[in-house]
C-alpha cells in the first residue's frame, strides 16, 4: 500500500510583485485506494499543491515535507517521481509537436518500468484503453494533443493513467471544460483503474458534478492555502448548496 503524505507544507511563487506565499502549512494523508477531493474557491491553492506534488520547477518550498513510502519526494526530480508512481492529470495538457500518441505512451510506459513492453501486449492494452474511453482509433497516430478539442485531451490523460500504472493520481480539474457525456466516460476511467490496481485518487475540483461519477471517501476545504474542513461526500453536497463564503473574511470579494 503506497502512503502519501503531506506535513505542513508551505510554498511560494515569484510574481511581478516578488514572493507570494500559496500554500500556508498544508496537512494531507493519502493511502492506495483512497480518493479524496479538494474543493475550494480560486485561488486557494489547490491547483498549486498539485503541481508542487509534481515537481513544477515556478514553485519554492519553504517549509514541511511531502513524503512517498517515507521516501523524500521534494528531494527526487520530476521523472523519480513520475517512476516512484505519482501522477498528474494537467488542468490545461499541453501539445507535443512532432510526438504521436503511441510513441509518447510507448516511450513513457518505458521509462517508467525500465523496460518497453511487449509490442503485441502493448498494441493491444492501447486499443482496448481508447476503446474504453470512445477515442477514435486514428488518434494514436496524431501528434500528442495537437488539435484535440477539451474532452479529447481529457480521455487522453486518463488513457495515460490506465496504461502507466501508478500509484497515486493527482487529477487537477479533470472535470474542466467536460461535457456531460465526456464526463462520464473520463470518470469511469478512474474508477477502472482504482479497480484494477488500487489507485490512490487525489481530485481537485470546484464543484460536485464530478463528485456524483467518482464517490469521494474524504472531501477536504482548501482556502487561503489551508485545509480549513474536512469531511466525507456530505461535505461536498453542503459546499454546492452554501458556497464558500462561511470560509472568508467578511469583507473578502465574491468571485463572478
Amino acid at each position: 500500500m503506497a502512503v502519501l503524505e503531506i506535513r505542513d507544507l508551505f510554498v511560494t511563487v515569484e510574481t511581478d510583485e516578488g514572493t507570494t506565499p500559496i500554500l500556508n502549512g498544508v496537512n494531507l494523508t493519502i493511502r492506495s485506494g483512497e480518493t479524496h477531493a479538494i474543493m475550494g474557491p480560486n485561488g486557494s491553492g489547490k491547483s498549486t499543491l498539485a503541481s508542487t506534488i509534481a515537481g513544477h520547477p515556478k514553485y519554492e518550498v519553504t517549509g514541511g515535507t511531502i513524503t512517498l513510502d517515507g521516501e523524500d519526494v521534494l528531494a527526487m526530480s520530476v521523472d523519480e517521481r513520475a517512476r516512484a508512481g505519482l501522477f498528474l492529470a494537467m488542468q490545461y495538457p499541453v501539445e507535443i509537436p512532432g510526438v504521436t500518441v503511441t510513441n509518447f505512451l510507448r516511450t513513457a510506459k518505458t521509462a517508467i518500468d525500465g523496460e518497453a513492453p511487449a509490442v503485441r501486449t502493448w498494441v493491444k492494452d492501447v486499443g482496448e484503453g481508447m476503446k474504453n474511453l470512445r477515442m477514435d482509433p486514428k488518434f494514436a497516430q496524431r501528434n500528442v494533443n495537437e488539435g484535440f478539442s477539451g474532452g479529447e485531451k481529457k480521455r487522453h490523460e486518463i488513457l495515460q493513467l490506465e496504461l502507466l500504472k501508478p500509484q497515486l493520481a493527482i487529477l487537477d480539474e479533470t472535470d474542466s471544460g467536460l461535457d456531460v457525456d465526456a464526463l462520464k466516460v473520463v470518470s469511469e476511467g478512474v474508477n477502472r483503474a482504482k479497480e484494477n490496481t488500487g489507485l490512490g485518487v487525489l481530485l481537485i475540483t470546484h464543484y460536485t458534478r464530478i463528485l456524483r461519477y467518482i464517490t469521494p471517501d474524504f472531501v477536504h476545504v482548501m482556502v487561503a492555502g489551508q485545509i480549513a474542513e474536512e469531511g466525507g461526500p456530505e461535505l461536498a453536497e453542503r459546499l454546492e448548496n452554501e458556497g464558500y463564503e462561511a470560509y472568508l473574511p467578511s469583507d473578502a470579494p465574491l468571485e463572478a
